[in-house]
């Protein structure tokens, strides 16, 4: 995978399980968790990687982010 892709993560912290669950909304189904941000971060990285090898091996477009920012 030499081409860099960029993703928006959403991490959310449940104190039920007392992890973080990290969520990439532009790749359905591509999540992660960790005990911290960093390593929930760190695995989220992990599963992009494998998600986009999954798909590049079905031969399937890999979704760029097209998401623009608002502050207000």
């Amino acid at each position: 995978m030499a081409k860099k892709y960029e993703y928006t993560v959403i991490l959310e912290y449940d104190e039920e399980i007392d992890e973080y669950a990290a969520l990439v909304p532009s790749l359905p189904g591509c999540t992660s968790q960790g005990k911290t941000r960093q390593e929930a971060l760190a695995n989220v990285q992990e599963a992009i990687r494998g998600h986009i090898e999954t798909l590049c091996q079905l031969g399937r477009d890999i979704p760029i982010e097209n998401r623009v920012k608002v502050a207000v």
